[in-house]
């Protein structure tokens, strides 16, 4: 397909292990972020998160306004703030500050919180994280429309609230609603006609349930009067290349054995079931993550396409550390080299056709230019003979 343009990018958590320097670690996420800017990459999304150990970045919006001033074309969204932890009225306030600061390149993604232990931590019951995220971004996305709100829940009371600055973004910030295998975050999406951040795996049946939630996303929007743009759709999937598939496998035992004990001690999912011995076999096998090279990453990227059911706006890789540091940079230099070029209404295909009639025609041409330099010599020789005979 020439016609489609899949954009590119990351779901920076982010996963550091725990005998990490964190200094150390945040720098090097800023770095990562810097390192995709320059390859071309179009999207880097930050996480909220505050309990854990592994996923440390706790504001979102602080670290992209570092990265904004450290990077020049890479836009960058909150993936996600969790809603429920926050006051509606002052999140929106500071998303529209970090909407001028970055001259439009900020993203707002929102989401219920994925760690309970950080409801916990304030208070806030699981059973009402998704009811809260519903109630404040129904706020947010009319403070953000620019109205005045007053609205009063068990958590939060507005009084005539209404932000002081318009969007820098026109006609508005761009928002996207976390969505996994429940049809809560397509349903919230869909009613406000805004992005959906697909996560959750890229199994057979993780595929299944994300096309399904883009028809409860589609459901939605035409209920609510909104458009259903499939450039607003993304999906987040694993993948680590190298220029051999053994050379990936290498790579990924650097860190891929603590990030599923962290999965399966800590985070709401585990990633491999029980009993598994061979984590890679297990992921590639099951369609969860390409660990090999370019080619295995183009088919891994066609087999989202494919079970999209009729194709997606973005591909988001989620960043996990599982190989060493150069190993991870090389990893994205490698794709985007050779792997976004195939989804990105094959960025070659005129560089090949211009090849190949230049080839085709080689003979008439050298034949050409040939004749065109003896004619050339021929006319010096004859001018010198005139010159001579004078």
């Amino acid at each position: 397909m020439t016609d489609r343009y899949l954009r590119t990018g990351i779901f920076l958590a982010p996963f550091h292990a725990l005998d990490e320097n964190p200094t150390l670690a945040l720098e090097r996420d800023m770095e990562l972020l810097q390192h995709l800017d320059r390859l071309n990459y179009h999207e880097g999304w930050v996480g909220e998160h505050h309990s854990g150990g592994f996923e440390i970045i706790a504001s979102p919006e602080m670290f992209i306004a570092a990265a904004a001033e450290r990077t020049r074309h890479i836009r960058l969204g909150t993936g996600v703030v969790s809603l429920p932890y926050h006051n509606p009225f002052m999140l929106a306030s500071r998303m529209t500050q970090l909407d001028h600061m970055t001259r439009g390149r900020a993203m707002f993604g929102v989401g219920p919180g994925a760690l309970v232990h950080d409801a916990a931590k304030i208070g806030v019951r699981a059973a009402d994280q998704r009811s809260r995220m519903n109630e404040a971004l129904d706020v947010i996305v009319e403070l953000m429309a620019g109205k005045s709100v007053t609205r009063k829940t068990e958590w939060f009371d507005l009084n005539g609230a209404q932000l002081q600055l318009p969007s820098y973004s026109q006609p508005g910030m761009e928002m996207a609603v976390a969505c996994a295998r429940s049809p809560v975050g397509a349903v919230a999406a869909g009613r406000h006609g805004i992005g959906m951040l697909s996560i959750g795996g890229t199994s057979d049946e993780a595929l299944k349930a994300h096309a399904n939630n883009w028809s409860i996303y589609t459901e939605n929007a035409r209920q609510h009067g909104k458009t259903a743009d499939r450039s607003k759709w993304r999906i987040v999937t694993f993948a680590h290349v190298a220029e051999t598939r053994e050379k990936a496998r290498e790579d990924v035992k650097f860190g891929l054995d603590r990030y599923a004990k962290y999965f399966t001690d800590v985070a709401t999912f585990p990633i491999l079931p029980p009993g598994i011995t061979d984590a890679v076999e297990f992921l590639t096998k099951e369609g969860i993550a390409c660990i090999g090279t370019p080619d295995d990453c183009v088919r891994h990227f066609e087999r989202l396409w494919q079970g999209s059911e009729g194709g997606f706006g973005a591909v988001l890789l989620l960043a996990n550390n599982w190989a060493d540091w150069p190993a991870t940079l090389r990893s994205y230099e490698l794709m985007a080299r050779f792997v976004h070029p195939h989804f990105q209404r094959n960025a070659n295909t005129l560089r090949q056709l211009s090849y190949d009639i230049a080839t085709s025609n080689r003979g008439t041409y050298s034949a050409e230019s040939q004749a065109a330099v003896e004619g050339e010599i021929k006319k010096y020789a004859s001018a010198k003979s005139n010159r001579a005979a004078e």
